[in-house]
């Protein structure tokens, strides 16, 4: 199993377990937190996901430092489990699988909209709720800008993208031009 997978059903649980007992989105905050602290650590870090280091140990290190800091049960217990099974490294790739599961759970999704020149707020506005209506979810909308698509927006939502750029219009045109001859 991949380690991607493995975090996955790590943050599937997790969240069935902080649904039941916890605030989910709290315990997204404190995990993502101590994912910083640790891995903001470069010595810890190393410590952590070394296997030389037997797993004892890292509980112990990780038991000292959760002395420190308050976090929910639910995190408690889950960063110590990870630390007593050697899977501390699999920590940056919880939180974000966690956060990804956290989102579809709240039923929220991201969008990205790249424009060629910046978008008016109420123009941002309008668009996360025209994808709201077409997603039927909570649309989380990121702007970026790119010259190059020269008009128009591209939205992409997961792996689904309009492209409503001049540039892909012109390509399109270009394309039919060329297969027509």
């Amino acid at each position: 199993m991949t380690a991607r997978m493995t975090a996955l059903r790590y943050a599937r649980a997790l969240l069935d377990v902080a649904i039941a007992e916890a605030d989910p989105a709290a315990v997204e905050q404190e995990l993502a937190g101590l994912a910083e602290l640790v891995r903001g650590h470069a010595s810890l870090w190393k410590v952590m996901t070394n296997p030389a280091v037997p797993a004892p140990k890292k509980r112990a290190i990780i038991d000292g430092l959760l002395a420190h800091i308050t976090v929910t049960p639910v995190v408690r217990k889950t960063i110590q489990m990870l630390a007593s099974r050697d899977r501390i490294a699999l920590l940056p790739d919880i939180v974000e699988a966690y956060s990804e599961k956290l989102m579809d759970h709240q039923k929220v999704v991201r969008a990205m909209v790249t424009s060629a020149a910046p978008l008016p707020a109420d123009r941002v506005k309008s668009l996360e709720r025209e994808l709201a209506g077409i997603t039927g979810r909570r649309v989380v909308m990121s702007a970026a800008v790119d010259p190059a698509i020269m008009g128009g927006i591209v939205t992409r939502i997961g792996s689904t993208v309009w492209d409503g750029s001049v540039r892909r219009q012109l390509e399109k045109i270009r394309e039919r031009l060329v297969a027509g001859s």
